[in-house]
């Protein structure tokens, strides 16, 4: 017994209000960038440690590129290593960190991967500010032989824009004067706009820089050439390339890809265990410096990675060193769950009589000797986690579905953002929340069926799906089509399709969109127009953060379900259960009688941000760049 030990009522009403084990044990992006879950040294010290010395070889440029595989069972930790050395690394700042573990579309892993580049250096690194920000203060440091931190530049910048709307202009001419091979200014550009404390121009330059279009209006004012999206992939990867050859020139670089063990496939019939590790293979050849890691099962690095036709190649690279996780010993689960009660009792203000109190060490001793992994451990737990010396009422667990529910929507607290132009995601979302209702009458609509809509390869990726029902004894076919781009050219694309109703088989169009659609794109207003006329009776469903959040909470469950070891009928249960799609607005409003309106409320982009023009930025006085270090 500890001497120094808190009163035990204090300890067992503590026990008896917080289990701190009865939550889900799947690591989720927002585990890897945020808090997570208490980290546990000495587990598979050997594999982390690993890691670091490759990290440290490459930052010393004894190495310009390594690639680590990590293999593991199920619930062995290959996640929680991952969320280790993300935190390892913005506590030091030796390297910039970038995670993939969502792909939306497998069929444009290029695309996908630019977008969970930008994503990941907008989170926040070893300075206090977003991993951009850190590149963009290196880049300008060295051309002006300066010292600055990130946030002194952030502070200075709205001074120094506003003696000179041209200052972000100089500032790129000064890099580019002693980076002359960097291929695309745009890109110098946008990063120095993230400096901007203004969240209009910072979000505008980190969606530029993930391969989205900007309004026009928006391009033009802050001196960016909208993508082409004649070939996305190709010029995807031509940015990728070029970002990561910026950050080389600064600080390592460590890409992880994790959660590539699940069963969907691309159209050529790749895994995306497959898939990933052909662009980790272009990405190996393409880096300046940095470490490529890649976290999967055994059996999917022998049976998919291993015999593809490349395999020797790909092998070559991302598997130079293959590590593999570890069960537990006894030593193992008694230092995880003292690591665990200690972080419970460090924040009620407790001192428990011994490490793993209200367990046994014996008992624990005797779990690992059954070699456990660490979420079986953990389970184990949850559902012996009382005061040892009272019996204590039989206590239903929860459903497993509403944990994870529940995780993953307080995750979207800080991760929402991410999804909102994920056409995807989203579609994904609302898709999910209607399969829970075939058969439902919502808004006199009676749901028969959800389906895709066959189409040629010219109209794939504009309509999303089909809703079939019947409205008062009608047949209804309604095409829905998530619209979040800015891009005049694709709304335009869309638009077109979603009033043909006799090519898709179609008898209502509806548009989901946040946005605005640009007064100036004539030909997308003719066919909105058109869309919202009495003739056709189409619908715009204005689509709202507040609004889609449950949907998106779910479909991230679905997505991570076998982690969370949930059944599809399990995830349509509880959706239907707890009314998440019966009682949403945007399923509501799809399915209700057409306003024929433009919204209200959808957001102008035109508008957002600084004023400033490209006019004005001529007829301004010239300013030098050096009075951004002024103060």
């Amino acid at each position: 017994m500890n001497s120094s030990s808190s009163a035990i009522t204090d300890i067992t009403n503590a026990i008896a209000s917080q289990n701190p084990f009865d939550r889900p044990l799947v690591v989720r992006s927002q585990d890897v960038w945020g808090k997570g879950f208490p980290d546990v040294p000495s587990l598979n010290a050997q594999v982390s440690d690993t890691i670091f010395e490759a990290i440290e070889k490459v930052r010393l440029g004894q190495r310009h590129i390594f690639g680590v595989t990590i293999t593991a069972e199920k619930g062995l930790g290959k996640s929680h290593l991952i969320s280790r050395i993300r935190h390892r690394l913005q506590a030091d700042g030796t390297a910039l960190f970038v995670y993939m573990s969502e792909c939306a579309d497998l069929n444009r892993i290029k695309t996908e991967f630019l977008r969970n580049l930008a994503n990941s250096l907008k989170q926040i690194g070893s300075q206090g500010v977003s991993q951009w920000r850190e590149l963009a203060t290196a880049l300008i440091n060295e051309a002006f032989n300066k010292n600055h931190t990130p946030q002194q530049l952030v502070n200075q910048f709205p001074g120094a824009l506003a003696k000179n709307p041209r200052v972000v202009d100089i500032l790129r001419d000064k890099i580019l004067s002693i980076k002359p091979d960097i291929e695309n200014p745009d890109i110098l550009t946008a990063i120095i706009w993230t400096l901007s404390p203004d969240s209009g121009h910072e979000s505008f330059a980190i969606n530029w820089l993930s391969g989205r279009n900007l309004p026009q209006s928006k391009a033009d004012e802050m001196g960016l050439a909208n993508p082409s999206n004649q070939d996305k992939e190709a010029e995807s990867f031509t940015t990728i390339r070029q970002i990561l050859d910026l950050i080389g020139r600064y600080k390592p670089i460590v890409i992880c890809f994790d959660e590539l063990d699940v069963p969907e496939c691309n159209e050529a019939g790749f895994t995306k265990a497959q898939v990933v590790a052909g662009i980790a293979k272009d990405l190996y050849n393409s880096i300046k410096s940095g470490v490529l890691l890649t976290a999967m099962y055994a059996e999917t690095w022998v049976h998919q990675v291993k015999v593809l036709s490349y395999a020797e190649a790909v092998v070559d690279r991302i598997g130079e060193k293959v590590l593999e996780l570890k069960y537990l010993n006894s030593d193992d689960v008694v230092t995880l769950v003292s690591t665990w009660l200690k972080d419970f009792y460090d924040q009620k203000g407790l001192t428990p009589p011994h490490l793993v109190y209200p367990f046994d060490e014996d008992k624990l001793r005797e779990l690992g000797k059954e070699r456990p992994i660490v979420r079986r451990v953990l389970k184990w737990c949850a559902e012996n986690f009382k005061v040892p010396t009272e019996p204590q009422p039989q206590i239903l667990s929860k459903n497993p579905v509403e944990s994870a529910y529940i995780k993953e929507f307080e995750g979207l607290a800080s991760t929402i953002q991410d999804y909102m132009d994920n056409k995807v995601v989203l579609s994904d979302s609302l898709w999910l929340g209607f399969s829970a209702l075939i058969g439902e009458t919502i808004e006199k609509f009676k749901i028969e069926d959800i389906t895709e809509i066959t189409v040629k390869a010219a109209d794939r990726g504009y309509i999303d799906f089909k809703i079939v029902g019947k409205d008062n004894g009608k047949t209804v076919k309604i095409g829905v089509a998530v619209l979040q781009e800015s891009g005049g050219m694709f709304v335009q694309a869309t638009l077109k399709r979603l009033i043909d109703y006799k090519k898709f088989d179609l008898t209502r169009g509806c548009l989901v969109r946040s946005k605005q659609v640009n007064k100036g794109a004539t030909k997308a207003q003719e066919y909105l127009s058109q869309l919202l006329s009495p003739k056709l009776g189409g619908e715009w469903v204005l689509l709202k953060s507040e609004d889609i959040k449950p949907l998106l909470a779910i479909i991230l469950v679905f997505y991570a379900r076998e982690d969370y070891e949930l059944s599809e009928e399990e995830i349509l249960d509880f959706i239907f259960v707890n009314k998440i799609a019966v009682d949403n607005y945007l399923i509501r409003e799809i399915l209700s009688d057409p306003s024929g309106q433009v919204p209200q409320d959808a957001i102008n982009e035109e508008t957002e941000g600084s004023n400033v023009t490209r006019t004005e930025i001529t007829n301004t006085v010239s300013v030098g760049a050096d009075d951004l270090f002024q103060g």
